[in-house]
């Protein structure tokens, strides 16, 4: 079954987050792996490392939207897309093993091993220059993130959303901002003191940050990759149509689950009138799911049965 096209827009809008975010940190790989090269700063080979896994975990990202865009098939008959949340998963888990782990080991070497700052224009100015471009990625998610939460708020919307891949995007941006004011504040603290060890401290500090991001985004998607339950307007929708339609008399039972980014698999029983027989039943599902799938696109697989009883 292919793809509706509300679902076809978001990936495309997704993979367009994606692939901004990875061009930007592919140059900032590049600068700033240059200021920790001229400045010696440990805080500025922490923020370089977290920018490369950063790089990393975007591909992984796009690999997994492209697999889930796969048709469904015999072995895996809905599809897909959860590949997204393994992906997702798989991404935290290297922001939190390459990037905090090794932020936080670079800051304990530099504290018990200090070397002096040098070089600190260099520094200050490419931590600038990562700040504006990391500043404008992250921007660009607020704002999708806003168009997408309708009346929810942010934070809310970010622990109750199903679009996984640009929550971790926007976890890796904001995480990239603060580690840039953390690497910025500990290279001038040290530069100015003569003390190396606050570049260390920053460092230390980076590598927190990014295991706490890295948390949060593991736990989420998560609960996504074991099977949630699609956002509340789907059971919603489907009160609405029941309400209005004569001939059920009762929504005995609902199961939905989340199978990708836009995508939802739906499993209801209902009560009919007695008075109907098998082929007005028929039709009357029929009816039924027209119009579910008509105001809410994103059901993709939708499985209506008549009964008596609810699931026990």
């Amino acid at each position: 079954m292919e793809k509706n096209s509300q679902a076809i827009i978001q990936d495309k809008k997704s993979s367009n987050h994606i692939i901004q975010s990875l061009l930007v940190n592919v140059i900032i790989v590049v600068a700033k792996g240059f200021a920790a090269f001229m400045t010696g700063s440990g805080a500025m080979l922490a923020e370089t490392i977290h920018s490369s896994a950063d790089c990393a975990n975007q591909v992984l990202l796009l690999l997994g939207m492209k697999q889930s865009g796969r048709p469904a098939d015999e072995q895996h008959p809905f599809g897909y897309g959860m590949s997204v949340y393994f992906w997702s998963f798989m991404v935290a888990m290297l922001l939190f093993s390459i990037g905090g782990m090794f932020s936080i080991y670079e800051g304990i070497h530099k504290y018990n091993t200090p070397e002096p700052v040098h070089e600190i224009a260099w520094g200050i100015g490419i931590l600038l220059f990562a700040i504006g471009l990391e500043g404008y990625a992250t921007y660009s998610n607020i704002i999708e993130l806003n168009k997408r939460k309708g009346n929810s708020g942010f934070f809310n919307y970010l622990r109750t959303t199903k679009d996984s891949d640009l929550i971790v995007i926007f976890g890796e941006n904001s995480a990239a901002v603060i580690g840039l004011f953390l690497a910025l504040t500990a290279l001038l603290a040290s530069y100015y003191t003569g003390d190396s060890r606050y570049d260390a401290i920053g460092s230390l500090a980076i590598g927190i940050v990014l295991i706490l991001v890295a948390i949060f985004l593991a736990v989420e998607v998560k609960s996504l990759l074991i099977g949630e339950s699609a956002d509340s307007i789907i059971l919603e929708t489907i009160e609405a149509i029941i309400e209005k339609e004569l001939h059920i008399t009762q929504l005995l039972n609902c199961r939905t689950i989340q199978q990708g980014p836009g995508e939802v698999l739906v499993c209801i029983k209902i009560k009919c009138s007695p008075d109907l027989n098998t082929q007005s039943i028929s039709r009357l599902i029929n009816h039924f799911e027209n119009e579910l799938r008509t105001l809410r696109p994103e059901v993709k697989w939708l499985y209506v049965e008549p009964d008596l009883q609810e699931w026990k």
